[in-house]
């Protein structure tokens, strides 16, 4: 049976019937292929590799070139997902044109289905082209990691006078512009969820509350892969950072006891010879492919 892939489409048609949507970050072709699988409905590659892939202390070293690389890698481990690629920071807002350029590389050579960039009513005419020019735009307001820098932190938005209005108001031209749907990040969930009834494209929350169309989060993060890591906005299904770190213990202890590999996971002239007109297996097989 053929998978039904997700489209920007399916993400609106979510929205109308009142269906969550799930999306988690991927960087690699293994984590995809698992988040796919699990039922993931998004994909996105985030500058976020910044921090949890590249181990810098924000997302603004990353480059277009770099984000590609991922893109290409997690569009080959997704059957499903709708993949998204984050524009990088100073990819898009110089100019219209610098951002159209790199917009459309980022698809070219990405292989994403869609891109992401940050930014409210100051990117409307940037969306409007991209859309204009067939390339679909998530878009991504609220806490805007990019900004980093002139927020002052990582800090919650909209508390500020006049805030509630300045998100709406984003929210709204952004929808205008074309952009298919829109990240609300680190805002209070009562303005995330008049935001969300105010439009009629999906908003995908991170820190907003349970009221908006869906929920992302940064797989690193809900996986438990760094203890030191703890955000109040996320909920950690698993602590795979200790378990991957006891598997690896465990590995070492055996290999410096020489208990492994053992006979079984040995090879030897002898056993060929006993079956010479056998055809030897393959060895290892391609992950993904049934």
């Amino acid at each position: 049976m053929k998978t039904q892939k997700v489209t920007i489409h399916t993400l609106r048609q979510m929205k109308e019937r009142g269906d969550k949507i799930a999306m988690l970050t991927a960087y690699d072709a293994t984590f995809a292929r698992l988040l796919d699988e699990a039922g993931a409905d998004v994909l996105l590659v985030g500058d976020s590799l910044g921090m949890v892939v590249q181990g810098h202390d924000t997302t603004l070293p990353v480059t277009l070139e770099e984000v590609a690389y991922h893109c290409r890698a997690v569009a080959r481990g997704a059957r499903r997902a709708h993949v998204v690629g984050d524009m990088p920071f100073m990819t898009y807002q110089s100019s219209i044109e610098t951002g159209m350029t790199n917009a459309g590389m980022l698809m070219k050579q990405g292989a994403c289905h869609s891109v992401k960039l940050e930014g409210g009513a100051v990117h409307a005419e940037l969306v409007h082209r991209l859309v204009g020019a067939g390339i679909p735009v998530m878009g991504h307001i609220g806490l805007t990691p990019q900004s980093f820098h002139q927020f002052g932190g990582f800090k919650v938005q909209g508390r500020e006078a006049g805030g509630r209005e300045r998100l709406l108001a984003d929210a709204r031209t952004l929808e205008e512009a074309g952009a298919y749907a829109i990240v609300l990040e680190a805002i209070p969930a009562d303005i995330a969820r008049e935001i969300t009834a105010a439009l009629s494209v999906p908003t995908i929350g991170i820190g907003a509350g349970t009221g908006c169309d869906g929920q992302v989060l940064v797989s690193y993060d809900m996986l438990g892969m760094d203890e030191s890591f703890k955000p109040r906005f996320v909920r950690r299904y698993e602590t795979l950072g200790a378990r991957i770190q006891d598997a690896v213990k465990h590995y070492v202890a055996d290999v410096r006891a020489g208990a492994f590999p053992s006979d079984a996971e040995s090879f030897s002239v002898a056993e060929n010879k006993a079956t010479p007109s056998k055809i030897e297996p393959a060895l290892y097989s391609t992950p993904g492919k049934k």
